[in-house]
């Protein structure tokens, strides 16, 4: 049973997280389904909303550089 943990950063789901999520969950799930036969209802799949200031990449934050793009 293949358990995938997805963390993102809050803010950038913020305008509509439940929908984000409902359409990552499930392109993830069917493409488990597909690549390894497994049934949908094996597939589980959750979320860990991180905050941009506690997120870093490249020793700066997530928040500076979201602000750069």
């Amino acid at each position: 049973m293949p358990f995938v943990n997805i963390r993102l950063v809050k803010q950038v789901i913020e305008h509509d997280p439940d929908g984000i999520k409902a359409k990552v969950q499930s392109a993830v799930t069917d493409a488990l389904v597909d690549a390894a036969g497994i049934p949908k209802e094996n597939v589980w799949v959750t979320f860990d909303e991180i905050e941009e200031t506690d997120w870093f990449a490249g020793g700066e934050r997530v928040k500076e550089l979201r602000s750069k793009s």
